[in-house]
């Protein structure tokens, strides 16, 4: 079993900053690839942005150069840098992490931390 903690949301004013954090605990050989979904009431969960365990990411294009990704394996955390955030920003962001396993890799999830941008 892998657990995932998300730490670091809250509420915020259009333009200000936030940095979500994801730590991984429990059991596994390695994590590959992590990242970060988000979901707004009435909408589909999204990826917002991902990064394999070599450091390559990639963004949604609607926060590319607002928002930036990295990770620490050696603490098996995954961050989430927000900056100018926007309104349509907010919803409740989900930390995700993929496990190697010999036989099936697996995808793990975190409980979600709500993020509120004001106007």
């Amino acid at each position: 079993q892998v657990q995932l903690v998300e730490s670091g949301g809250g509420l915020v004013q259009a333009g200000g900053s936030l940095t979500l954090s994801c730590a991984a605990s429990g059991t596994f050989f390695r994590i590959n690839n992590m990242g970060w979904y988000r979901q707004a009431p009435g909408k589909q969960r999204e990826l917002v942005a991902g990064i394999t365990r070599g450091g390559s990411t990639n963004y949604a294009d609607s926060v590319k150069g607002r928002f930036t990704i990295s990770r620490d394996n050696a603490k098996n955390t995954v961050y989430l840098q927000m900056n100018s955030l926007k309104p349509e920003d907010t919803a409740v962001y989900y930390c995700n992490a993929n496990t190697y396993h010999p036989v099936s890799d697996r995808d793990w999830w975190g409980q979600g931390t709500q993020v509120t941008v004001s106007s």
